[in-house]
């Protein structure tokens, strides 16, 4: 049985488009981790598939939360141009010690919203000089086109009022607060860097406002 999530359209003939978010399926998902729950949602107005894995009894208040965006050269390739399929891992661990917790996976997401051609496009411009700002919109593209309104409508329909969240972008605490859902804490999500990242974090840093205290240890990569 599905569960419509926001309201209808409005009606073009005798049809009736759908807008918001729709909860389509519930299902156990065993992972390396832990044993996760799979909520699988429709997004109407993107047509993105989306899904939250939630862990143990989550609650309604200071949930362990974690909302990533999708990344296939990190999460699934194992690419060490950013720390993404690494702060993927970190948070399954996370809510899995915590007993409770969720991730809400965010597809559409890719490159920051510019797309997965887009972001390889970036890179490639990024091996030639460029920072991962200055890549963006040398090809016209925007800088962080990601939002998060769907993630609270997901984290609205699981019952949730307020989270942890993992995260070390504060535009994401804002986005929440913004679509009613409050942020009790922002919990570090620190991934040591490595040669072929440092850079791309340092940008972040610098430029895109990302609390990462823990570069300055390392000054000695180049």
């Amino acid at each position: 049985m599905t569960e419509k999530i926001g309201v209808l359209g409005k009606k073009s003939g005798q049809r009736t488009q759908r807008s918001g978010v729709e909860r389509v399926v519930n299902a156990p998902l065993p992972t390396v981790y832990g044993e996760f729950r799979a909520i699988g949602y429709l997004d109407h107005d993107r047509g993105d598939e989306q899904v939250a894995l939630v862990y143990g009894e989550i609650g309604t208040d200071d949930v362990l939360t974690r909302l990533h965006s999708e990344c296939l050269t990190g999460d699934a390739f194992g690419s060490q141009h950013c720390e993404c399929g690494d702060q993927l891992a970190s948070a399954l661990r996370a809510v899995v010690a915590e007993g409770s917790g969720i991730v809400v996976y965010l597809r559409g997401h890719e490159g920051r919203g510019i797309g997965l051609l887009g972001k390889l496009r970036a890179m490639a411009l990024q091996a030639e000089g460029l920072d991962t700002v200055e890549a963006n919109l040398a090809l016209g593209l925007p800088v962080d086109a990601r939002d998060y309104g769907v993630a609270a409508e997901i984290l609205h329909d699981l019952g949730v009022a307020s989270v942890r969240l993992m995260s070390n972008n504060p535009r994401k605490r804002e986005a929440l607060v913004r679509h009613g859902i409050q942020v009790a804490e922002q919990v570090p999500l620190l991934i040591p860097p490595c040669e072929n990242n440092i850079t791309y974090l340092r940008t972040k840093r610098e430029r895109l406002d990302h609390h990462l205290p823990h570069l300055d240890a390392v000054a000695h990569l180049s």
